[in-house]
């Protein structure tokens, strides 16, 4: 079994990373790409002094989801079997990603896998949403946390019991796994996004097709930033995107996540608080 990994870097801590790679190479991971976004290749010579890491230097900021494209497409041409899309601020136990696999190869319809994630401190983090509306995402950012919070409390799925799989149409892109085979027939990450919702687009392309899932056997240690709450630039990026993906599935009017949404809720057995 071949399992692959990517990290999209833009000068990003050293000690950050670190801790991801610790975790990447004591796991079953044969190769980790580094795709560096960054100025310069000032993490060159960092990166050569792990196991298993290939460093590409991508000479400009090609954005979240092309960065990782450039590590999936030399997976495809591997034939690796999985591939591990994960972010710079993740660590885990060193057989998490051996029971991951083992979940996806006793699953064949499986197509991506998000397991268990907390913050540093233990909290729960909801890693798994409905299809958002312009509402759920503009209200979110924008208005205090009471005004939304009952909001919040369905779109997040927080009313929904966590020690259970479920197959869910959007996931967080933290540590997206991938059975790689898929790829061929949902396509790569949308490049026209260049962060945020590359990751609720590629979900549900392999929601169409397959299960898409978050499986709770192993939990994993997210250290989220939210930048886009803490940087004005940042929340230009994340609005700009957003108008995108909008725009490509429709504001008001995306029968496809009013039908899924609708089917999860009923599922779950939701009721209004």
């Amino acid at each position: 079994m071949l399992i692959t990994a990517s990290i999209v870097t833009y000068n990003t801590d050293r000690d950050e990373l670190h801790k991801c790679l610790q975790s990447l190479t004591a796991s079953p991971v044969s190769k980790i790409y580094i795709c560096d976004n960054s100025p310069t290749d000032a993490l060159k010579g960092f990166c050569h002094a792990y196991s298993k890491v290939a460093y590409i230097f991508n000479n400009g900021n090609l954005g979240y989801g092309a960065g990782h494209n450039v590590a999936i497409r030399l997976s495809i041409a591997e034939r690796s079997d999985y591939h591990l899309v994960i972010n710079s601020d993740v660590y885990f136990e060193p057989d998490t990603i051996e029971r991951i696999a083992e979940y996806m190869e006793q699953n064949s319809d499986v197509a991506q896998l998000i397991p268990n994630v907390v913050y540093p401190d233990g909290r729960l983090q909801y890693v798994c949403r409905l299809l958002p509306t312009p509402a759920n995402l503009i209200f979110r950012r924008f208005l205090p946390a009471s005004a939304v919070e009952k909001m919040n409390y369905r779109y997040l799925l927080q009313f929904w019991d966590h020690r259970q799989p479920l197959n869910v149409p959007y996931m967080q892109g933290s540590f997206m796994f991938f059975r790689t085979r898929c790829f061929e027939r949902v396509g790569l990450f949308d490049e026209r996004f260049f962060m945020y919702p590359e990751d609720i687009d590629i979900t549900r392309r392999m929601h169409r097709h397959y299960r898409t899932m978050f499986w709770p056997g192993v939990t994993i240690v997210h250290a989220h930033r939210a930048s886009s709450y803490k940087s004005k630039k940042m929340l230009r990026i994340h609005v700009t995107n957003m108008i995108k993906y909008f725009n490509k599935w429709g504001w008001l009017f995306d029968r496809e996540r009013t039908s899924w949404n609708r089917r999860l809720l009923e599922e779950l057995g939701f009721e209004k608080p």
